[in-house]
Parts: C-alpha cells; sequence; structure tokens
C-alpha cells in the first residue's frame, strides 16, 4: 500500500492527514492545538516547538485512526501559516518567538520599507506586490531594531512550514509560492531581491540568510534519523517542498487552472485563484502570490465573515443552528436593514480603523432574523467586493469552491451564489491545506521516479483523482433573487462610500 501524509500546522493547530495512494481515500486524520501569545500591542506570537510537539501529537493521531503501518508511508508534505518569521542560527537553535502572519506590532517597520521602496507604486514596481504589515520583512526589520544583541546569531530566515521542513529533513529552503508572501521577493522573476533586502540590512548577513529557493514539485531531502525514529517512519520517506497554506489549499481544491475561485467563509474571508501570468494591483488589495504549481495565486482577504456572524449568533444567545434557522427565516433586504460588519476593522477594502454598524432600523425591521440576514449579507458584499476586484483584473470566474464553517450553511451558500451571480458547491475534504500537501508529495515524488514525465498533466491528473466536490452542495444562483441581489449590493457600495469617503470603488 503506497502511503502518503500531509501536514498543515495553522494558526490555531496541527492537523495530519493519511491518504491512500492507490484508491485516493483519506485513512485517517489527527489534531493537535497551538496556544498562542498575544497582548495589546499587537504582538502575535508562538514558539517554533509547539509546532514540532503538535506535528507529533497530531501524526501519532492520525496513524492511529488509519490504522495502517507509519513504515508504508512513502513521501509527506508540510503545508504552513504564511508570512511568519523563524530566525535560526548556525547550529539551527531559534533565536526568537515567531511572530506570525497576524501580529501588527511591526507596522512602524512596514511603513518605513514602504517609503524607502517609493511608496505603494514604487514597491509594486519593484516587488509585483505591496507588501502589508503581516508580511515576514517588518518582522525581521523589528527584530533587527529591538534585538540587536540577537542580530550578529542570525543565519537563517525561514517561514512557518520551512521550518517543519528543516526539522524534518535538517534542510535550510523555501519554494517559490511562500516565499512570495516575505515581501523580500520578487513575484514576476521568482527571486530574492536584493535591493528590498538591502533596505533592512546592507551587511550581506539577511542577504546569505535566505535560504535557497526550490521548485514545487521537487523534493527537497528524505527524513532525518531524530524525525523518522520519533514519527516511526522510515529515514527513506520523501519529504516535498510544501508551501504556504493558501498554495496548498489551491492544491487541494482542485483551484490549478483558470476559471475558478476558492472562497473561504471563515473567520476572516479569503478568495484565490488561479493565474498564467502575475496579477499585480497598485494597493494592498490584491495579494499577486506566487502558486505552488507554477503559476501565480492572486489572493483577496477580507477580515469579517464567520466573525461577524459569531457577534451577532453571541449576542442573540443563539448556536449555529439557531442562527441558521432564524437566517431563513428572513428574506433579501433583511427587510430594509444594512450592515457594515467591519467588527475586527477591514483590509479589503483598506479601513483598518473602521468599525462595524447598523443601518435603517425601525420598529418592525428590528427582528432577530433580519439582524441574522443582514450580517451574512453585508459579510458577503465585503467578499463580492473582492470578486469584482478579481474582474476588473481580467480573472475569470466560472465556478466558486467554497470552505470554511459558513459554507455548512444551504442558506449562506445560496446567497452567495446569487450575490456572486455564479455557482457555488463545497468540497467533499474539508482539510484543504493538508490535502494539497499531500497531493504536492505525490506528485513530487512521481516526478523523482520518472522525471521525463509531464508536471502540469501529472498534478491535474492526480487533482482529478484525489479532490472531489460533494455534489449535494452545489448550488445555482437563482435569477430573480440575482437581480434583486444586484441592486442591494450597490446599496451596500453606497452606503459603504457614504460612510467611507476614501474607499474607492
Amino acid at each position: 500500500m503506497a502511503l502518503y501524509a500531509g501536514i498543515d500546522c495553522g494558526t490555531q493547530g496541527t492537523k495530519v492527514v493519511i491518504v491512500d495512494g492507490d484508491r485516493g481515500d483519506i485513512l485517517g486524520e489527527g489534531h493537535a492545538a497551538h496556544r498562542l501569545i498575544s497582548d495589546a500591542s499587537g504582538r502575535r506570537e508562538q514558539l517554533a516547538e509547539w509546532w514540532v510537539a503538535a506535528l507529533i501529537e497530531a501524526f501519532r493521531l492520525a496513524i492511529s485512526q488509519a490504522q495502517v503501518n507509519p513504515l508504508d508511508i512513502q513521501a509527506l508534505g508540510v503545508s504552513g501559516q504564511q508570512h511568519g518569521f523563524v530566525p535560526l542560527d548556525e547550529q539551527g537553535k531559534v533565536l526568537y518567538p515567531v511572530k506570525l502572519w497576524c501580529d501588527t506590532e511591526t507596522q512602524q517597520e512596514n511603513d518605513f520599507l514602504i517609503q524607502q521602496l517609493g511608496g505603494a507604486k514604487g514597491a509594486v514596481e519593484q516587488l509585483g506586490l505591496l507588501p502589508a504589515t503581516g508580511y515576514t520583512a517588518s518582522k525581521i526589520l523589528w527584530f533587527k531594531k529591538h534585538h540587536p544583541e540577537l542580530w550578529p546569531r542570525l543565519h537563517s530566515v525561514l517561514l512557518p512550514h520551512d521550518y517543519l521542513n528543516f526539522w524534518l529533513t535538517g534542510e535550510r529552503v523555501a519554494e517559490y509560492g511562500d516565499a512570495s508572501g516575505t515581501g523580500l521577493f520578487n513575484v514576476r522573476t521568482r527571486q530574492w531581491d536584493r535591493r528590498t533586502v538591502e533596505l533592512i540590512d546592507n551587511s550581506g548577513r539577511l542577504w546569505n540568510a535566505l535560504p535557497r529557493l526550490q521548485n514545487a514539485e521537487s523534493c527537497i531531502g528524505t527524513l532525518n534519523a531524530q524525525a523518522a525514529a520519533t514519527l516511526g517512519l522510515s529515514s527513506s520517506t520523501r519529504v516535498s517542498t510544501g508551501g504556504g497554506d493558501n498554495m496548498m489549499a489551491a492544491i487541494g481544491s482542485g483551484n490549478i487552472s483558470a476559471g475558478k475561485v476558492t472562497m473561504s467563509l471563515g473567520t476572516s474571508g479569503t478568495l484565490f485563484a488561479w493565474s498564467g501570468e502575475p496579477v499585480e494591483s497598485q494597493s494592498a488589495t490584491i495579494a499577486g502570490f506566487c502558486s505552488s504549481n507554477n503559476g501565480w495565486l492572486p489572493l483577496i482577504c477580507t477580515m469579517n465573515v464567520t466573525s461577524a456572524t459569531l457577534s451577532v449568533q453571541q449576542l442573540l444567545k443563539e448556536d449555529v443552528a439557531g442562527f441558521n434557522s432564524l437566517l431563513a427565516q428572513s428574506s433579501p433586504g433583511a427587510g430594509g436593514i444594512e450592515m457594515l460588519p467591519f467588527f475586527n476593522g477591514e483590509r479589503v477594502p483598506q479601513l483598518p480603523h473602521a468599525h462595524a454598524s447598523l443601518h435603517n432600523l425601525n420598529s418592525d425591521n428590528f427582528t432577530r432574523a433580519n439582524l441574522c440576514m443582514a450580517t451574512v449579507e453585508s459579510a458577503t458584499y465585503g467578499l463580492r467586493y473582492g470578486i469584482d476586484l478579481f474582474r476588473r483584473q481580467g480573472i475569470g470566474v466560472r465556478e466558486i469552491r467554497l470552505t470554511g464553517g459558513g459554507s455548512r450553511s444551504a442558506c449562506w451558500r445560496q446567497i452567495v451564489a446569487d450575490v456572486m451571480a455564479c455557482p457555488v458547491v463545497c468540497l467533499s475534504v474539508k482539510e484543504t491545506a493538508a490535502l494539497g500537501a499531500a497531493i504536492q508529495a505525490m506528485w513530487a515524488t512521481a516526478l523523482a521516479q520518472e522525471p521525463q514525465q509531464d508536471a502540469t498533466a501529472l498534478l491535474a491528473e492526480l487533482c482529478q483523482r484525489f479532490v472531489s466536490l460533494d455534489q449535494s452542495t452545489c448550488t445555482r444562483p437563482d435569477a430573480e433573487r440575482q437581480v434583486q441581489y444586484e441592486g442591494l449590493y450597490q446599496r451596500y457600495l453606497q452606503r459603504l462610500q457614504q460612510t467611507y469617503p476614501e474607499v474607492t470603488l
């Protein structure tokens, strides 16, 4: 039996899936939670050793559930949360807690870097995208500024998934997809950008600390003796390059060619698509990352999706089932109630200091059901704003593949289909990033064994075999509601611009 493992190291925990490479079944899954270091300054950090401990525990649970011999696992791939900064010394010791993608303590450093690059326009010209505060570059500058005693010991800069690869193999490498989210990388040329690096450090230390880049369809090595013994695997088990969680979720949702959009209705909302050429935006709205299958992965993130619905759910003292029951009792337009759902500020459009607000309340429409509907509609309008940005960049949208907790609601799926004027469908496997990492491991292993194969065609064949759609969730736009929602969405845009005149429509 040919088995493969996919690992996804996220913010909240690490997941492992064991996949049967012959039949395509997921035989076992495991999960272990992570803690979070946070405070009011915007600090959001984790210890890299927590990831290793969670990986070991999740692997043990997945093997136990699968009831397989771990020695049958031929290869594994790692997906990881993007943008984190893991500083290593020469011996491989982590010098400082890992600043995560959601850390905002480095905003001042990011503003400085963008200013030095010539503002937003200059940054896009230099890198092909505009670095955000959450990217790795500003974290490195912050580390140099605030911990000068540690800077001389910096030997390697790794991202979270790179660090787990290092623990597994001893290799310090990066791949193009995850590297493109550092703010140190030119997404057009797929190379580290020396000018940007030297704005942070012109001594050569940082430049020499950047890992070598490797193609996503290749293996970086095999397990070292310690990792093999700890996980109960063979030391001949291959490790693929892995990638960022969005890049691996693209593979795990079969989003490897033009026309599809993967949309996550999670705490935040994520949209990404595949492109055969770089996609550039003059603002931070579209992150023009590289994909992990030799293309590009334009991505948009909104901050208020199930985080907004959860706030209302808790206010009404309802569980998810109760919230969805109320949602079904309302109708498009929520009786006239409008909401701007910015409970956590907003990234797209760029309104970091925005607040949530309700409008057009009266004694008739102010009901629990309408409040639920207004929240779901406004969160969906935020994602429609992102879809429109994609379309303006020439990114076609023929099908939306939904993930995240919100996608489990049939009412919400219908609203998405109507608002986006596009069919939507959920995936059979919910852990798309972990599945994508396992598929990438199969891809890299097959190419290592038979290098003459067509890499693009092989990945397409693997995704066709291993990525399945839950046809029971397939939802098409209702013609009448689609027209109705187009008018409601335009009304939302008017409210948005009235409240925040700086927003460009």
